[in-house]
């Protein structure tokens, strides 16, 4: 349920209704927009009265809100969500963020030197992933807090902020220091794990599952939202299909129906759905002209030796001539098409 207050309503009067509002088992989410105060009810509104609220000489308008989803929801928040990472803003349209890096993290050197050249591309965040979900157990798993700790002097070193994947809560004490921890697909819909992270006072990028609906996606985001974390990112990866072809499809429609549905910023990561390096071009451009906020792409300098996921990484200078083109189309797209 949604309460527009009038224009004026004094901080008084407000936390007179706020708490008349509380005391009915509600949670109160208050919006200060620049004309208007727009109050946010999350709970179980059934038994409220709306008539009487509609009464109430405060209020400008009550509306409910069917979907399952309260605090993602646009019609709760109707302004975009902005975050703001170090250098780095994501969301609001102004900026596109470019965050790069390897799939996984395998040495010192290997770090340092990418770091340098995404940075020098101008990817303002670093991606590496210490932790590695792999569908064979005999696959690379990742170094672990070793990991952490190369990407961390990573970070040092070029001042980039960063983000890793957390696979399970026993690791969060590794993550301390990780500015942006990534809830990758198949950890979507671990409630416990998503539970965990809504009490922390970091970003969360959260993958849409394999095969996750809209809706199931946007819950899982309100998992995250639920005790107070209001710096949740979504990020589009390619979900399964009968398709062949790629290793996922990547669903660029989910740019433009989630902008409708949800405040939160949306960006893209074009490698897991290609699965072929060659496609990465198109697949960004493609999500940058549908007005993704930010694109994440694998990249490493040398593809061929890769621990994981080398096919689909692109060679730094490969990237560097793609970053420049997208940041190049997203700024034409923001003057002329929208």
């Amino acid at each position: 349920m949604i309460i527009h207050l009038k224009d004026g309503t004094s901080e008084q009067e407000k936390k007179a209704l706020f708490e008349e509002l509380e005391a009915l088992g509600l949670m109160i989410h208050p919006i200060e927009g620049v004309e208007r105060t727009v109050v946010g009810l999350v709970g179980d509104t059934s038994n409220v009265d709306i008539n009487r609220l509609q009464a109430n000489p405060l209020t400008a308008k009550v509306t409910r809100v069917s979907e399952p989803y309260k605090r993602v929801n646009r019609r709760m928040h109707p302004e975009d969500t902005v975050i703001r990472v170090g250098d780095a803003v994501i969301g609001g349209g102004d900026q596109l963020c470019l965050i790069a890096g390897p799939c996984s993290v395998e040495s010192k050197e290997q770090m340092r030197t990418l770091a340098a050249d995404v940075k020098a591309a101008g990817a303002q965040i670093l991606r590496g992933g210490a932790f590695k979900p792999r569908t064979s157990p005999y696959a690379f798993q990742g170094l672990g807090p070793d990991g952490i700790e190369l990407l961390l002097e990573a970070k040092k070193a070029s001042g980039l902020p960063i983000i890793s994947e957390i696979m399970d809560l026993a690791d969060l004490p590794y993550f301390e220091e990780v500015d942006i921890l990534q809830v990758g697909a198949r950890n979507m819909q671990n409630f416990a794990l998503l539970k965990a992270l809504s009490k922390i006072d970091k970003p969360i990028l959260l993958k849409r599952g394999l095969a996750a609906t809209y809706e199931e996606w946007l819950m899982s985001a309100e998992y995250l939202m639920s005790n107070g974390n209001e710096n949740i990112i979504l990020c589009e990866r390619g979900i399964r299909t009968f398709e062949t072809g790629t290793r996922n499809t990547l669903d660029i429609s989910a740019i433009p129906v989630l902008r409708q549905k949800t405040h939160l910023p949306i960006i893209i990561d074009p490698s897991h759905a290609a699965g072929k390096h060659d496609l990465v071009r198109p697949l960004a451009q493609a999500a940058v002209a549908a007005g993704a906020d930010g694109v994440m792409i694998e990249v490493h300098n040398d593809p061929e030796k890769a621990l994981c996921d080398g096919p689909q990484s692109l060679h730094p200078s490969e990237y560097s001539r793609l970053a420049a083109d997208l940041k190049g189309l997203h700024a034409y797209c923001r003057d002329h098409l929208r």
